[in-house]
């Protein structure tokens, strides 16, 4: 019930912050909305009353937020279209590659994670040593060099665009993907390799040692079964921010998606996108955590025990 509590409360606060952002720029919040140098009187006051500007903060800002519960995020003044049309026609191809992104980290990261920490004199050095490479890696810069080696140099990959189709899609998204997901996979695997460290280290593990149990079994059985609370966090952690990600790789890659809409939007100036896209992530960010600590609570329920008490 308390990190219900919380997570309710991260989103109110979170939704107080993205409406009273636009009042806390200088000069007057319509002025921004409409845009322009010198904008026109009668566009000013059109604007005040569409967004309700001429209210009270909060009761506008409720009036928002109402809206926004119900999938309302008002016009887009640029497109001259329903906000939450603009953002539902997008959502797939953004959640697609974050799905995609996210299986790669997992995978990759994990898989690389459990061999440093079990084999750590052999493969845990060089491991370790090229995901902390990998950590110092922008998704940008990762773009640029898959585009040069995978789609320009053997051309294996197409640079832009998102596909028509599950599979063309897939196709599409490949080095989007894996460009978002490079450094995640060196954090998720350095993470996991330190949590399979600790468990090794751990009494439990060489009293079964010196019980003569198979090394699998202890890796399977112990080191997995109480390691894994720790990766799923991390792993959880790191698809949330995977949402933020995306507005890079799809500019890099010129995927029409929610995060390139948001930055398109940024830089027209179309305030009512930027709030509804802002306030959506937030919303899939404490998602992703609020399932997280369900499936941790479902792997051990003394910790969720011990965290109420």
């Amino acid at each position: 019930m308390g990190r219900l509590t919380a997570l309710l409360t991260t989103l109110v606060v979170a939704s107080v912050v993205i409406y009273g952002a636009m009042f806390v720029v200088p000069g007057d919040p319509a002025s921004l909305l409409v845009g322009g140098s010198k904008p026109n009187p009668e566009a000013l006051a059109a604007i005040r009353r569409q967004f309700h500007l001429d209210e009270p903060f909060w009761q506008s800002y409720l009036r928002w937020l109402g809206g926004a519960v119900r999938g309302d995020f008002g016009m887009s003044l640029v497109y001259r279209s329903p906000v939450a049309d603009l953002i539902a026609a997008r959502a797939l191809t953004t959640l697609l590659l974050v799905a995609y992104a996210a299986i790669v980290i997992i995978v990759a990261g994990v898989g690389l994670g459990l061999l440093a920490g079990w084999k750590e004199r052999r493969a845990g050095a060089v491991i370790t040593v090229a995901t902390t490479v990998m950590m110092g890696a922008p998704t940008f810069v990762m773009a640029v060099v898959f585009v040069a080696v995978f789609a320009t140099g053997l051309g294996w990959f197409p640079v832009f665009g998102a596909g028509s189709g599950l599979a063309d899609r897939l196709w599409h998204l490949t080095l989007p993907a894996f460009a978002l997901a490079f450094s995640w996979i060196a954090y998720v695997a350095q993470m996991t390799r330190a949590s399979v460290r600790e468990e090794l280290r751990s009494e439990h593990v060489d009293t079964a040692r010196g019980r003569g149990v198979p090394e699998r079994s202890i890796l399977r059985r112990h080191v997995l079964r109480n390691a894994s609370g720790p990766i799923l966090t991390v792993s959880g952690l790191t698809v949330a921010g995977l949402f933020a990600g995306t507005a890079v790789a799809e500019q890099a890659f010129g995927i029409n998606g929610v995060g390139a809409l948001l930055v398109q939007s940024a830089a027209k100036q179309d305030l009512a996108i930027v709030q509804a896209i802002s306030l959506v992530l937030v919303v899939a960010f404490v998602m992703v955590n609020m399932l997280v600590d369900v499936a941790n609570a479902l792997l051990d329920p003394r910790a969720t025990r011990r965290t109420a008490g």
